[in-house]
C-alpha cells in the first residue's frame, strides 16, 4: 500500500516515526515523501529512457562486432568503407582500395554490411 519501494522503507522508519503522528503512511502523506517518491519516479524513468536502450545498442554492436568474417564490407566510425581481408581477436585487415591493406581496431567498426549490399554500393 505503500508508495515507496519496500527497500527503502526500513531506511525512513526511523523519520516517518518521529515526524509523523499517523506513522509511515502519514510521513509519505508529506511533503518528504512525496519528495522521495517522485525522486525514486525520476531515477526510474530515467533508466528506462536512457541508461537502458544504451546497453541494449551496445549489445547489439559487440554482437554485430563479433560476427564480421572475412569478405564483409565494413563502414567504419571515420566513415572509411573498406573490404574486410583479416580477421584477428581485436583488429581487422581492411582492403580499402585494390592492392593497398590497412589495419583497424575492430572497435572503431561502425557498420558490417554484407557481400549483397556492398555490390548493390559499387553498382550505384
Amino acid at each position: 500500500m505503500s508508495l515507496i519501494p519496500a527497500m527503502l522503507a526500513p531506511a525512513l522508519l526511523p523519520m516517518a516515526v518521529a515526524a509523523a503522528p499517523d506513522g509511515l503512511l502519514g510521513f509519505l502523506g508529506g511533503p518528504q515523501g512525496q519528495l522521495i517518491f517522485y525522486g525514486v519516479l525520476m531515477i526510474g524513468l530515467m533508466y528506462f529512457m536512457m541508461i537502458r536502450p544504451q546497453q541494449r545498442r551496445a549489445k547489439e554492436h559487440a554482437a554485430k562486432i563479433g560476427g564480421i568474417k572475412r569478405g564483409d564490407t565494413v563502414v567504419l566510425s571515420s566513415g572509411l568503407i573498406g573490404k574486410v581481408v583479416r580477421v584477428e581477436d581485436q583488429e581487422l585487415g581492411l582492403e580499402v582500395a585494390q592492392n593497398v591493406t590497412v589495419k583497424v581496431m575492430k572497435a572503431l567498426v561502425h557498420e558490417v554490411r554484407g557481400k549483397a549490399e556492398a555490390a548493390n554500393d559499387a553498382k550505384g
